[in-house]
């Protein structure tokens, strides 16, 4: 009754939210503790479990393919095929993170994803909140697809295999599943899961504008407020028929009616900040930024062909990797008397000039023209790395404050290896899911694709600490023999109900305690149960074992799931937030795995 009463107080206040829900799993967790519920030398095992580094390793895993620009491919990749709207980008991204957790943990896969998503959404300005849990959902559902792909699964061969060595003398044993028999009920719930929020996500999914590191604190507003500095970046291609052609970038920039030219690419390689002395030739593609009218009709006059998308520099205009910034020219910079284009800022420094705040008067026009004088502020575009160097330079003062996520493409080649080398140990060897990432995280470390203090920002401490906290509450409930008890006063209500009806309860029971305590510990306790009341029904028993495993990842209702701990921070969820969307889920979620279940085996 104790651990009964613990747990409707955890549920009220994860509903009600009266304080935050690390906080109320850490108050739960001490009070299984005083209470004497839990014993006091394994009150805090949760810190050391699998599923908690695991999930620390993973963070790293995720933040050193970022860092090196391998989500950034990825990213743009799927911008490329989706465009901007979410009808598209949903089911790219959905579709994407659930086959990758049929292979890995969907906690790990949802890690790795969390800065694609979220620099989707900054280029896109799709609130990050209609991304996430979407892409949450399915690496849940996306991990029922092989017998790897979620915890229950792989356990549920092993809890087959103990149900085999009791079963009476002359017994037919139980088979066991193959790696992709679970495949088809998998995929069909995957796509159910897209459909559902492709037809209602629009109307159940929050609408949070929340800020992401990736973007740079100066905003897109700000500028255009202060600098008049308006518009998006496009790409321009120069058709055979343009005055553009044969003409150096200095020169093009005289003409009127330009937009600002920021980028260009007429090699292999696109460049941003191109020299003065830049040649335009036939092919060469523009990243300029200007207002869709000005743009559109310099396109017009100049023969230009205006791309429907911008692919070529979608990488170097990441708002992770570049941006708009204040650069102040102090008394003393060797800067001052030399006009912008004398200066050779772009091709010395990297950076384009959009405007001058010249003691609070705006200059926006002729500004490669212009004089520097002390104190001037030069509104510039740049990568990030480059403004770091300015920022060394005597001759500049930096005022805006740089991002931190620098890149290291050099890095890429050690980050997919240490990568691979932890999915391989993962596939192919019996080592513990944390060992194996740890030493991809480890490996990731040693080699520089991260600093030991990078790795430790990457981690989600809030997301560790709600996860460790809550593993007590399952640990009280096997202890005190509560879920046990529970299960089997639902099972002799069944009495004589038809096979489907049994295979629900069974289903809403697994649920249910996926919901309030792990689904590790969930499988556990109710893959005997459901053997036997096959066995005693003559009903297939391995089929009831699966649904019960499969039922343990039906946990979209309240954020206990571990990638739904994953993503209630970056989404800016609320709990009710889960309560509305993962209600409708949880329901299909049901439907689809009965169905399927019932029709393959």
């Amino acid at each position: 009754m104790l651990v009964l009463t613990v747990l409707a107080i955890t549920i009220a206040l994860f509903v009600f939210e009266v304080v935050r829900v690390d906080v109320v799993a850490l108050s739960v967790m001490v009070l299984l503790g005083l209470l004497g519920l839990v014993p006091s030398d394994q009150l805090f095992n949760g810190f050391a479990s699998n599923a908690v580094i695991s999930i620390i390793a993973v963070m790293i895993l995720g933040a050193g393919l970022d860092r090196t620009g391998v989500m950034t491919v990825v990213a743009a990749f799927i911008l490329r095929i989706g465009g901007k709207t979410a009808t598209r980008i949903i089911p790219l991204i959905s579709g994407t993170v659930g086959v990758i957790s049929s292979l890995m943990q969907n906690v790990g896969a949802t890690a790795l994803f969390l800065p694609v998503v979220s620099r989707i959404s900054a280029r896109t300005e799709i609130p990050l909140s209609r991304l996430l849990m979407p892409m949450g959902f399915c690496a849940i559902m996306g991990g029922t697809i092989t017998m790897v792909g979620s915890s229950p699964l792989i356990l549920l061969n092993d809890l087959i295999s103990a149900s085999n060595a009791s079963l009476p003398p002359g017994a037919e044993t139980l088979g066991q599943f193959e790696l992709f028999d679970v495949a088809p009920v998998g995929l069909a719930l995957l796509a159910t899961g897209i459909a559902y929020f492709l037809i209602v996500g629009k109307w159940l999914l929050p609408e949070n504008r929340t800020e992401t590191s990736a973007v740079p604190a100066r905003t897109k507003t700000y500028f255009a407020d202060t600098y008049g500095i308006e518009g998006d970046v496009y790409e321009l291609l120069v058709t055979v028929d343009s005055p553009l052609v044969g003409m150096q970038v200095g020169d093009a920039e005289k003409l009127e009616g330009i937009p600002r030219l920021l980028a260009i690419r007429n090699t292999d390689e696109p460049r941003m900040a191109p020299p003065a002395d830049e040649m335009i030739w036939v092919g060469t593609i523009l990243g300029v930024m200007g207002t869709r009218d000005v743009v559109g009709r310099f396109a017009l006059d100049y023969h230009c062909r205006l791309q429907p998308r911008v692919k070529t520099f979608g990488g170097l205009f990441n708002p992770s990797r570049a941006g708009i910034s204040e650069i102040v020219i102090p008394p003393g910079s060797k800067m001052i008397g030399q006009t912008i284009g004398e200066a050779r800022l772009r091709k010395r420094y990297g950076i384009s000039v959009l405007a001058i705040n010249r003691r609070g008067k705006i200059i926006n026009e002729d500004v490669r023209t212009q004089t520097l004088e002390p104190g001037d502020c030069l509104v510039s575009h740049s990568t990030w790395k480059d403004l770091s160097e300015v920022q060394r330079s005597r001759k500049f003062i930096v005022a805006t404050d740089i991002p931190k996520e620098e890149q290291r493409p050099q890095k890429v080649a050690h980050a997919l290896v240490f990568f691979a080398i932890s999915i391989g140990m993962i596939m192919f060897t019996d080592f513990r899911l944390s060992i194996a990432l740890l030493v991809g995280a480890l490996g990731m470390i040693l080699t520089n694709v991260l600093s030991i203090d990078e790795a430790y920002n990457a981690v989600s401490w809030k997301t560790v600490f709600l996860v460790a906290s809550l593993i007590p509450i399952g640990l009280a409930m096997e202890l005190t023999g509560t879920a046990a008890w529970i299960a089997q006063k639902a099972m002799v209500l069944l009495g004589n109900m038809p096979d489907i009806a049994v295979q629900l309860v069974i289903a809403v029971l697994a649920t249910v305690f996926s919901l309030v305590m792990s689904n590790v510990g969930a499988t556990t306790i109710l893959v005997p149960i459901a053997i036997s009341i096959a066995l005693t029904t003559g009903a297939n028993p391995t089929m009831y074992a699966l649904i019960v495993a499969l039922s343990t990842s039906n946990a979209f209702i309240l954020p206990t799931h571990q990638v739904n701990a994953l993503i209630i921070g970056p989404g800016g969820y609320k709990v009710a937030d889960f309560v509305r969307v993962g209600s409708g889920m949880s329901v299909i979620f049901l439907a689809v795995m009965l169905t399927m279940v019932n029709l393959i085996f």
